[in-house]
């Protein structure tokens, strides 16, 4: 027993009120002082469940994203450089990896998939406007922007639809305002237009049949069509357990968005008025001043270099200082970027276009900036890409344009590597230095190099050998080859021998 203890103890026996105010006291003094009432601190809170505050500010803050998106340069650079970062130019790579009996990737028929995707991936989607990277930097962005994002997979024969491509698979790209944030049910459970199970698991969604933001969309205004989840892809921005809908990236910098853009612009007017030089006529005594004779008021026109030459007795010229431009803009700008680089995961320098440092300290925000960029990658393909890939390679099958070949394990069929943006290189010396290095050591592998740089391996290793044969044929040495004895130029018999320079001679 601590010494406390014997304490309170004694304290009891000798009178029971104090020892009761002890253990009152000591229990006051545990509380955490963020939980304490205090008149210095606002204590704001949130009591609601995830679903409530989304349900609450949800399509608000969307809104206001997609505004800052449209008019405002910096929201819009954020957006480009996640999707460019997550994403990248030509989407998220697929190496097919279907294994054999003894585990090895059968790679003829790895050709043969990547062949048939390349096909479905240059019209995936219903309106045909964009291929596959393409919709997979749309389906990012609204990800990011609006906090959500629904595809739904259509399979086979559909009524009034043309797939337009081998395998008979399209996606039908939907922007949130399609499944209503205010569909609510007990029977069937729906809560902001998911259908739910008792478990919580969404069986299926209920979506618009037109476009709700749309005028044409009065005719079927609140229809709504109910989606299997099985054909619905969902992504979202979800920070709560069994959160349902998601929220903009924007949501917790949206005020500093709008403080930003607000000082930027009031800076832009004082600058420009301060351009617009002004000057004024400081007047002497008043029994000095004499008015123009017809009392009209004073012209005096401003050129360069002009000298005033006709001011009135005590009169001097004076000119407007508004101290601009401010020397605080670039620190208050700096420090607000950095402060929304943190709430929306892109790096500092990406955003602002400041790339100043050493290599050490570029590399390591860069490192840091990627770990954020490969988490959205993850769930990027978990949720869009890598469903769709499985749609796609079970739609190949059974419309017959995919066959097995004997002694490939059909539950492998589907096995692939995704190939997210990889981290570019800041000094491409160094980095192929260390991973030449790792290569060499068994540390890592050819094909993990490749796809490290954003590449496929298959495709690497074939290029590779085309390139190689081509330039055997046209006689063209190999890399780093010596050149041989046979090809020096032969020394001239009537020439003499040149001599050892002498030490010290020039």
């Amino acid at each position: 027993m601590s010494d406390r203890n014997v304490l309170d103890r004694l304290v009891a026996w000798y009178s029971p009120v104090r020892a009761l105010r002890r253990q009152q006291a000591r229990r006051l003094l545990a509380y955490y002082e963020a939980g304490r009432p205090d008149t210095l601190r606002k204590q704001r809170r949130e009591t609601g469940t995830g679903n409530d505050a989304v349900l609450r500010a949800g399509a608000s803050i969307r809104q206001q994203a997609r505004h800052m998106e449209q008019n405002y340069d910096l929201a819009l650079g954020v957006l480009n450089t996640l999707v460019a970062n997550v994403v990248g130019p030509g989407g998220i790579g697929i190496e097919p990896q279907p294994r054999k009996a003894d585990g090895t990737i059968h790679d003829d028929l790895s050709r043969e998939i990547l062949d048939l995707f390349k096909d479905w991936a240059r019209s995936p989607e219903v309106t045909r406007q964009h291929d596959w990277p393409s919709a997979q930097r749309m389906l990012c962005r609204a990800w990011m922007r609006d906090g959500e994002v629904f595809s739904q997979l259509l399979l086979g024969a559909v009524p009034l639809l043309s797939h337009n491509t081998r395998v008979p698979l399209s996606l039908e790209m939907l922007e949130a305002d399609f499944v209503p944030l205010d569909m609510q049910s007990s029977r069937p459970l729906i809560e902001q237009g998911v259908e739910l199970n008792g478990w919580g698991a969404p069986v299926a969604y209920h979506v618009y049949k037109q476009n709700p933001l749309s005028a044409s969309s009065l005719v079927a205004l609140g229809q709504t069509k109910r989606i299997d989840a099985r054909n619905m892809l969902h992504l979202a921005h979800r920070n709560r357990i069994r959160q349902l809908r998601g929220v903009s990236i924007f949501a917790s910098v949206m005020h500093r968005f709008d403080d930003l853009k607000d000082y930027e612009e009031s800076e832009r007017i004082a600058a420009k008025i301060a351009a617009s030089m002004a000057a004024f006529i400081r007047k002497g005594s008043p029994d000095q001043y004499e008015e123009a004779a017809d009392g009209s008021p004073r012209q005096l026109a401003m050129r360069p270099g002009m000298i005033f030459d006709d001011l009135k007795p005590g009169e001097e010229i004076g000119t407007i200082d508004t101290s601009r431009p401010n020397p605080n803009l670039e620190a208050y700008r700096s420090s607000q970027l950095k402060a929304i680089a943190a709430g929306c995961g892109p790096t500092y320098s990406a955003i602002a276009r400041t790339y100043d440092g050493t290599y050490s300290a570029q590399r390591q925000e860069l490192v840091e900036g990627w770990n954020v960029y490969g988490v959205l990658a993850s769930e990027f393909i978990g949720r869009i890409v890598r469903p769709v890939y499985e749609a796609f390679i079970a739609m190949a099958v059974a419309g017959g344009e995919l066959k097995l070949p004997a002694g490939v394990r059909p539950d492998t069929l589907t096995d692939a590597e995704y190939l997210a943006p990889q981290m570019p290189w800041i000094d491409p010396v160094k980095e192929v230095t260390g991973w030449g290095m790792l290569e060499d050591r068994a540390y890592a592998s050819g094909p993990e190099i490749v796809r490290r740089r954003g590449g496929n391996p298959l495709d690497v290793i074939e290029q590779q050998a085309r390139w190689l044969r081509a330039k055997e044929a046209a006689g063209v040495p190999p890399a780093n080859a010596a050149a041989p004895a046979s090809a020096l130029p032969a020394p001239d018999p009537d020439e003499e021998p040149a001599k050892p320079a002498r030490r010290g001679a020039a």
